[in-house]
């Protein structure tokens, strides 16, 4: 009975679904996906040893902040609408072992002691923006191989400061294994049992990191046998090990897991959502982020439109948060365009 309602007399279709595709106001009715604001994280660099913020190629409206600068930033952003910032500290001195995290820290005491609770900080963990080879951890005398467990080591070392220092959230993305464990247990250990870890679970070997790497400073350098970082990030041909780190990360502690970058993993992202209950971030890196602008500053897109539709696809894919570069526009684009 239910499918003779819906037959039309005049066509042999059994459905006429372009009626709720007819105005906005119904659109906006029948929407299954909602994007909000509230779902996003802005990335924030602090870079020591810089002496006035300096824009990151490729990235319209995103900075190399000063720590002055930082703190005017994330003022704005707040005024904004943005509460949830994902910092990354970019020391002055690079060294391959005996990091110093002094200034990272000093900046997540600066932010927190300004705005308290008014935001959500989260702090990455990864050693590239401090190793003079640009690698994510310790190299061995020979200089081909990341040394895991010392790597570790120093990793759960940034992350008690980082706790400490007043981090809401630490978010290890160099891809060592069993470092979730270390970091969960380490915490809990000096009664920062309730700092959250955001894992870099699924994060793969891509070639979309490149205005990131100029804004950390964190590209792969010569002084290291390893050319890239293919001996630690996924292989991109290897979404079973995305499932496999994914899995472990939440069995060692995780909160919150990740798929990086996002658009080209979309299908990795609905396996894991679907599969592992937790809640599953994204991040929109940046050659994803600058590729929409740059095709919107040569007339060929429409710029806030098209990340839109890219953080929609990240939501309907199954992730419940979004790190991006537009967070701090994100009100107001979704104000316009919807």
């Amino acid at each position: 009975m239910a499918q003779n309602l819906m037959k039309s007399p005049h066509s042999t279709n059994p459905l006429s679904l372009r009626r709720l595709r007819q105005s906005q106001t119904i659109r906006d009715l029948a929407r299954e996906v909602r994007v909000s604001h509230d779902q996003l994280l802005q990335p924030l660099f602090a870079v020591d040893g810089i002496s006035a913020r300096e824009p990151v190629p490729g990235l319209m409206g995103v900075f190399r902040e000063t720590p002055e600068s930082l703190l005017r930033q994330i003022e704005s952003d707040l005024e904004m609408g943005v509460q949830k910032f994902l910092l990354f500290g970019v020391p002055a001195t690079k060294v391959r072992q005996d990091f110093n995290f002094d200034f990272t820290a000093h900046q997540i005491r600066a932010i927190k002691q300004r705005f308290g609770k008014d935001l959500f900080l989260a702090v990455d963990i990864c050693l590239c923006s401090f190793t003079s080879h640009g690698q994510c951890g310790i190299l061995n005398s020979e200089g081909d191989h990341v040394e895991n467990g010392k790597t570790i080591e120093e990793l759960t070392r940034a992350a008690s400061m980082y706790a400490e220092a007043g981090a809401d959230c630490v978010a290890p993305s160099d891809m060592m294994d069993g470092r979730v464990g270390a970091i969960r247990s380490t915490l809990d250990q000096n009664q920062f049992d309730r700092t959250l870890i955001m894992s870099y679970s699924a994060k793969f070997n891509s070639k979309f990191y490149g205005p990131f790497r100029v804004a950390a400073n964190s590209a792969p350098q010569g002084a290291s046998l390893l050319k890239d970082r293919a001996t630690y990030q996924i292989d991109p041909a290897r979404p079973t090990d995305a499932w496999a780190s994914s899995i472990r990360d939440a069995e060692e502690g995780a909160d919150i897991l990740m798929v990086k970058p996002g658009l080209p993993y979309l299908d990795i992202l609905v396996r894991l959502s679907q599969e592992i209950r937790k809640p599953w971030a994204v991040y929109e890196v940046s050659g994803e982020f600058a590729a929409i602008d740059v095709l919107a500053e040569k007339g060929l897109i429409l710029g806030p439109e098209a990340h839109l539709e890219a953080w929609t696809a990240f939501i309907r894919a199954g992730a419940s948060m979004i790190i991006t570069y537009g967070a701090r526009n994100a009100k107001k684009w979704l104000q316009g365009v919807l």
